[in-house]
């Protein structure tokens, strides 16, 4: 299966950079009734809670990674990514659990 990155944003809304590390793994989950955006993917961590969300416009995401738009169709509501990057305003992670069954080896649906 093909690789999906997303870029996790906001997280100057909560505790910063400080609980992010390499190999860290997060859980998503799809907020259907978040009153600001519909496509919205809360990211916690175990034991701390919101660490930010899923981003989901061309500035705030990292070239490369989905939006929260673009990773909603390939996952269930609630799954795992893997911290592999971190930049001074970004931390980009990988897919690793909850794609849904229809999903090819390309990444594309079936």
């Amino acid at each position: 299966m093909k690789n999906l990155y997303i870029t996790i944003t906001g997280t100057n809304h909560y505790y910063g950079m400080t609980p992010f590390k390499l190999g860290k793994k997060l859980t998503c989950k799809k907020e259907k009734s978040n009153p600001y955006d519909s496509e919205a993917i809360k990211v916690t961590m175990k034991n701390i809670g919101t660490v930010g969300y899923i981003a989901n416009l061309p500035y705030t995401k990292a070239t490369g990674t989905l939006g929260a738009g673009g990773v909603r169709s390939k996952v269930k509501k609630k799954f795992k990514v893997e911290v592999m990057f971190i930049t001074q305003s970004k931390v980009i992670c990988r897919v690793i659990d909850g794609y849904k069954d229809n999903i090819n080896f390309e990444g594309e649906m079936r």
